[in-house]
């Protein structure tokens, strides 16, 4: 899951540094890609929530 939301987040900052939007100093295309940085990194660490399905206990 949080890599889907890393995705989006470097997908958006690639569309701003494309489109050469201006966004304000809080929100540009450099937090865009450390907040995807971010969440592939949480994803990669393992905190992801994960689904629990009710199997079969032995």
């Amino acid at each position: 899951m949080f890599a889907w939301i890393g995705v989006a987040l470097f997908a958006i900052s690639l569309l701003v540094q494309w489109l050469d939007v201006e966004t304000n100093d809080i929100i540009n295309a450099s937090t865009l890609n450390t907040a995807g940085l971010l969440f592939v990194a949480l994803s990669l660490a393992g905190w992801a929530p994960r689904a629990y399905w009710r199997g079969r206990r032995r």
